[in-house]
């Protein structure tokens, strides 16, 4: 089968495609033939910022090919995705049962790995916010996959003004079709504020603005893998918080309320109120090149490989 590897730390450009045998499945794991594979942030970032080359993990959908012993709540040509820990990059992926579920009829690989994974963490941190009707609120790293399904979940939940943070002007009709209400960029002076909630999906260097832009008693929830740090006395002058949040906790810890999640989830997608947007679907062999969108911040939405 077909693999991207990562040979050395430095980057998009030490992406190699190999051929090797296609991994054995285990007790309590599926084999699936790969349809499709989420890129994401946190990935990108760890082949820029690693000092060892990484396995690629992440999310894949596609028809389960083999059980592993034990294996009773899945069938072979059924239709999954979820979360591979160990070489998601490739033609044929394992997954942990626990961390996997149906793909509904009708609906495509593609949208699967648009829709799960960042809707789930949309949602939990939407849910993180303990967000309340009427309330304002702005999204960073809107244009992205988690970033526009928070958007449409800020919409569902009755906000009264939903703002979309983005790099750059050329992404403000995209935000603003997701449902957006106004759009502004990084580098303005107040963004803005106050603002109500604030869904932060970037971190690093832009949590000292994001924390300036709390009102009184504001929420400030982190869910990147970008790092950071903030002033306390910035949350101590505004009675705000900061809020951590993580979709692994809750998959692990709270399984029924994931499983509640994902089919809400689902149910609102095929009623129309949440809308997923893929960039563009990328052949697996220019994983590099995906990548390069996503550090490049170029994309609208989700980036997908495709086998």
């Amino acid at each position: 089968m077909l693999r991207v590897r990562h040979e050395v730390n430095g980057g998009p450009e030490v992406l190699f495609a190999e051929v090797v045998d296609a991994p054995e499945v285990g007790a309590g794991e599926v084999l699936i033939r790969v349809e499709a594979i989420g890129v994401t942030l946190p990935t990108v970032r760890k082949v820029r910022e690693g000092s060892e080359p990484i396995s690629f993990g992440g999310e894949v959908a596609g028809e389960i090919v083999a059980l592993g012993a034990g294996v009773t709540a899945f069938a072979i040509r059924e239709r999954v995705t979820g979360l591979c820990f160990l070489h998601a990059y490739a033609e044929f992926a394992v997954l942990n049962t626990a961390m996997t579920s149906r793909i509904p009829d009708g609906s495509s690989a593609v949208e699967a790995v648009a829709l799960v994974r960042s809707g789930l963490v949309a949602r939990g941190a939407y849910e993180a916010a303990r967000m309340e009707p009427g309330e304002s609120v702005l999204v960073t790293a809107a244009a992205s996959a988690v970033g526009t399904l928070a958007l449409q979940y800020a919409k569902v939940g009755g906000a009264a003004r939903v703002v979309a943070a983005v790099s750059s002007a050329d992404k403000a009709d995209f935000v603003r079709g997701m449902g957006a209400d106004e759009v502004v960029l990084y580098e303005d002076t107040d963004w803005g504020a106050p603002y109500d909630v604030i869904l932060d999906g970037v971190g690093g260097d832009l949590l000292g603005p994001a924390v300036r832009a709390l009102a009184t008693g504001g929420r400030l929830v982190a869910f990147s893998s970008g790092g950071g740090t903030v002033e306390t006395y910035e949350l101590l002058l505004r009675g705000a918080s900061m809020i951590g949040f993580q979709m692994r906790a809750v998959a692990v810890g709270n399984p029924e309320l994931y499983n509640r999640w994902l089919r809400e989830l689902w149910q609102m997608h095929d009623a129309g109120t949440l809308r997923t947007a893929v960039h563009e679907e990328i052949p697996l062999a220019e994983a590099a090149r995906a990548h390069m969108l996503i550090e490049q911040r170029r994309n609208l939405g989700k980036v997908v490989l495709v086998p």
